[in-house]
Parts: structure tokens; sequence; C-alpha cells
């Protein structure tokens, strides 16, 4: 099958949010193309990405690509992308250049131009983050070694909202704890949260194909006696109590989920949300308060901000 690339020209603010609104919209792949990674500093010979070059990237904003069947209504998907430029603009979001343009592309040519740059990236001293057609051999005993295949739909799990959370449960997740994860996306929170030691772990995304992405990562790990994937707005309708929450989302939509954590966690239970940018940690932080939660710390990538937040 042959796709179209539609490619959306934003801020790095906006980032997250046009990712959520394309994928909502039906997209059947993203890639975010940030010339921030040209000036990153990568620790050989994990998180290095080849050949990097200045001409690959925009010289202003980020450029949020997605990818859509050529058989499918092309042109009514851009009017509604361009219709989302206005939205971004009235939540308040800077939507940067807010340009949509095209292309047409094999699915061939698109998925060996990204696996190309998808190498093994260290998280932290004990997470490795590697695509599945990749090896790599542990150098520690205590190793936790996601293996992820993001498909058309979702990225690498090198994002800085992803990255920050992955290093926050490494030192949350409680052994033998059990834990849910809001708006799981490809799934690579609930895998890394069952490899840390946690014996049941709940995944939850509005989206289906978010769901079959999840289910797909959460085998390849090995993991499925502890997770389990299903459809869910939020917290809504779930019964019971864990021990953690983690939640890579919005900030607005984080907002939207907070009223429900006091019943589903546990007194003493710890809750991480990250996906925000640092225009909206006050907001955030006032909500998390308002719900009774005692913020515990915060740590920083860049213009994001991931936070925990504990049940007193």
């Amino acid at each position: 099958m042959n796709w179209v690339e539609v490619c959306v020209h934003t801020s790095r603010e906006a980032v997250e949010a046009v990712s959520f609104r394309l994928q909502e919209m039906g997209a059947d792949g993203v890639s975010i193309e940030d010339p921030e990674v040209l000036e990153r500093e990568w620790e050989s010979p994990f998180g290095e990405i080849p050949a990097l070059s200045m001409e690959d990237y925009p010289s202003e904003g980020v450029r949020v690509k997605c990818y859509i069947p050529e058989t499918s209504d092309v042109t009514a998907f851009v009017r509604r992308a361009e219709s989302l430029m206005k939205e971004i603009e009235e939540h308040g979001l800077d939507p940067g250049p807010a340009r949509v343009t095209t292309r047409k592309m094999s699915e061939e040519s698109w998925a060996e131009a990204w696996k190309a740059y998808y190498k093994p990236v260290r998280i932290s001293k004990r997470m490795i983050v590697k695509p599945v057609w990749e090896s790599y051999e542990p150098d520690r005993d205590d190793q936790v070694i996601i293996e992820l295949d993001p498909g058309m739909a979702f990225g690498t799990g090198t994002h800085p909202t992803t990255t920050l959370c992955l290093q926050l449960l490494e030192r949350y997740v409680p052994c033998r704890g059990s834990v849910i994860d809001v708006g799981c996306g490809s799934g690579i929170l609930s895998v890394a949260a069952a490899k840390l030691g946690a014996e049941t772990v709940l995944a939850l995304d509005l989206d289906d194909v978010a769901v079959t992405s999840a289910e797909a990562n959460v085998r390849l790990n090995g993991v499925q006696d502890r997770v389990r994937v299903r459809q869910g707005d939020l917290l809504r309708g779930v019964t019971g109590q864990v021990d953690l929450i983690v939640a890579n989302i919005l900030a607005e939509i984080i907002v939207r989920m907070l009223p429900d954590v006091p019943r589903v966690l546990k007194d003493k239970g710890h809750l991480i949300v990250s996906g925000v940018i640092q225009e909206k940690e006050k907001l955030v932080r006032g909500e998390l308060e308002k719900q009774g939660l005692q913020i515990v710390e915060a740590i920083r990538d860049g213009d994001w901000v991931a936070i925990v937040a504990k049940k007193v």
C-alpha cells in the first residue's frame, strides 16, 4: 500500500497536542523532526543516531509527520489538520509556522527510512530501549531491556516525556506492586513497570490502535502474565486501588484525570505525570494540590517536566 505523508510544521510547545490529535483523526503513523536532537549529547554507542544532517530538520519549530493510506480522503484529512492549527491556538498553545504539506511515498521507503535512525537508547544506568530488529548484549546483570516495535502508529519511545517517565518508574515502581498506565500508547511504560518488578499492570488507552500496539509489545517482551491492556477513557470505570499511576499525556488531559486519582490510588501511593510543557507546569501543580496530593519531586528535560506526587 502507498501512503501520503502529511507534514504539520508547528512549535515544540504544540508537538504533543498535534501528535495526539493527528492519531485521533486516524493517522497510521507519526514521526517528529525536532532540531533539538542536533544539539543533544548522545552516549556512544547508545542513543547514537548516525548521519544526522541539519538539512533534514526545520530551521525553526518542529515537523510532525503522519501517514494515511493513499486511498483515503486525503483532502478532507488535510483540511482537518489545517483546522487543528486554529484549535491549538485557541487552547493557548503556540501553533508555530502552522503549515500543512503533503507528499506521496511507498510503505517500503517509509519503513526503511525511519528504521535506519532508530538504535538502542540508554535511558538510565539500568534501562535500555531497543527496536526489535536491533541486537544488544547486556553490560550488567540487572539490566532492564525493553524491546519495542512502534509500527507505523507510535514513536520510538525516546521522546523526552517518555524518557522522563522511564527514569521515574525506575525509582518508584514498587516490587510486586500494582500499576496503572493511563494513555499507554505503544505500551512502553507498562512493559517497563512489569520488568522493574510490578506484579500487575493495567494499560489503558482510548485509541483502539494503541491497544493493539501495546498488546503486541507486551507479548514481544514476554510480560503478558503481568500486563493487561484494555480500552479505557482515563480512569473512568476503574475499580479498586493501585500503588502507582503513570500518565504520559497532555497537561490539559492530566488535569481532567486528576479528580479520579484519589479514588484509584492507595494511601502513600505515587502518581507520575509527564507530557507537561514548562508553561503548563503551574496548572498541573495547582490541580495536584487541589486534589490533596503532595508533590514529591519534578525532573526536567528541556521544556518538558515530569512530576511525582503522593497520596498522603
